[in-house]
């Protein structure tokens, strides 16, 4: 399969790919190429967001872009085709012209069968043109050629002929299955819209243009209320001066954020105990560690020895990095630990994990945290470093929040809130002193987690913490 389809023998298209994990749309971010420039194969064209994060998309071909399909800010369907490009610059009106699909006598076009489900794949490589049968429909046979080449276009290939029984009648407007729906959504009857898409097929463009409200007497019914979730414009970049509301679309990142939330609060009977505990002995075995020759070129702070400890508590209760299988009604054990992340960024929050982080060492987990963090901020986290993660620690405590109740990453067992390290006065071999202090939440799923279990992680972190001599024996 090919994200590419040859248009003519001089134009060559490039679909939107599916970057990972069955995701079906993406937002185009920015365009990095404009008509007119040459591009080559793996250069990046544009840099597009779907639900998980932003990823940057090569081109699989060398040539000069002929046309960008969609502007900036435009939620995009997986295999819809986003940019043209003539791959033989100057070669003449010849070249130029677009093959014309056969007219004599029509024959039916088998309908390629279905794949088994939609095939992840690398960036910019492939993308399974549909996972669905489309059922044939009913009408008269439209003028010819066009028609054919219309139906072909919206069918997601290319046909020579189109039989009567599978072709559009002329009277029905001309779109593809996610713009109906949308229009369906929005309450816009699509022969009521002008298509300003190749060939007369309306756009998602053509539907919002149609669903925005027109100036009319204050007599005249308003026009149907735009849903936020369906919404596929870019986000205004700053508020109208005066104004006391301003909508956004739900979409992106954020939108899988709240998906997942939801589900994970109301799936997994959460629990959360809480521990506050003297850090003081830690924070001096981070500045000793800042010294030392073995960390060097690796960033040293409380998360490390947080990370390591949660690590060292997961192997003395293994039972609690396990996963609950809903469909097969199993306990999934994991021998391995993907520790999340949580990473604030402006897109919203993520959370990556580092791969297999309990057979890491301290400077080996260090510099992994040190990479996780900056390609966060960066906002070039791939769906990848985000996928398999097993259990997770939120830092809120670096707002200087002192603790919270966290939400489970949906598919993980516990999550650790990390609150604000504070000089407190504290009770210190019987006497009031001044302590580095901290509280830990530990939230976790009650089906496969159970009170004394739980417990017991939260314990073996807060004495690692107290005493992070307890590292060297319990590791």
């Amino acid at each position: 399969m090919t994200t590419m389809t040859e248009t003519s023998a001089r134009f060559r298209e490039f679909k939107m790919p599916d970057v990972g994990e069955g995701l079906t749309e993406a937002e185009i971010l920015k365009w990095y190429v404009q008509p007119g420039d040459t591009v080559t194969d793996g250069q990046v064209v544009c840099e597009v967001e779907t639900a998980k994060a932003a990823v940057e998309l090569p081109i699989p071909f060398d040539g000069v872009v002929h046309e960008l399909r969609f502007p900036e800010g435009t939620t995009v369907d997986v295999g819809q085709v986003i940019i043209a490009v003539d791959v033989v610059p100057g070669g003449g009106e010849a070249a130029a012209e677009p093959v014309a699909p056969a007219v004599a006598e029509p024959e039916p076009a088998a309908e390629p069968e279905a794949p088994k489900g939609r095939q992840p794949v690398l960036v910019g490589y492939g993308v399974a043109e549909s996972s669905t049968k489309r059922r044939a429909r009913k009408g008269t046979e439209p003028p010819a050629a066009a028609a054919a080449a219309i139906q072909g276009e919206l069918n997601g290939h290319t046909t020579t002929a189109v039989p009567a029984a599978t072709v559009v009648p002329e009277s029905r407007p001309l779109a593809k299955p996610p713009v109906r729906k949308l229009a369906k959504d929005l309450g816009i009857d699509l022969a009521t819209v002008t298509p300003t898409g190749p060939g007369g097929i309306i756009t998602r463009e053509d539907v919002h243009a149609a669903a925005a409200p027109v100036p009319a007497p204050a007599a005249a019914p308003a026009a149907p209320a735009v849903a936020p979730e369906a919404v596929a414009v870019p986000v205004a970049a700053a508020p109208v001066p005066g104004a006391r509301e301003t909508r956004m679309p739900v979409k992106g990142v954020r939108k899988a954020i709240a998906q997942a939330m939801v589900g994970s609060a109301f799936t997994a009977p959460h629990v959360t105990e809480f521990v506050t505990v003297d850090v003081t002995r830690t924070m001096k075995l981070v500045a000793e560690l800042k010294e030392d020759k073995d960390m060097a070129g690796v960033r040293v702070n409380p998360l490390l020895i947080i990370a390591k400890a949660l690590l060292v508590a997961i192997k003395r209760n293994p039972e609690v990095n396990a996963a609950w299988d809903e469909a097969n009604q199993e306990i999934v054990q994991k021998h391995y630990v993907n520790l999340g992340i949580a990473a604030a960024t402006p897109r919203g929050l993520i959370v990556p994990n580092i791969k297999d982080a309990h057979d890491k060492t301290l400077p080996q987990l260090a510099a992994a945290l040190g990479e996780l963090v900056t390609t966060a901020r960066e906002g070039k986290t791939s769906p990848a470093a985000m996928a398999g993660g097993t259990v997770t620690i939120t830092n809120v405590g670096v707002f200087g929040v002192d603790t919270g109740t966290p939400i489970l990453n949906p598919g993980e067992s516990a999550i650790l809130a990390v609150g604000a390290i504070k000089l407190q006065p504290w009770v210190h071999k019987g006497k009031v002193k001044p302590r580095q202090v901290t509280t830990l939440a530990l939230s976790f799923d009650h089906r496969l987690v159970d009170g004394e279990l739980g417990s017991r992680v939260l314990a073996d972190v807060a004495a690692i913490l107290e005493q992070p001599k307890r590292l060297i024996t319990w590791a």
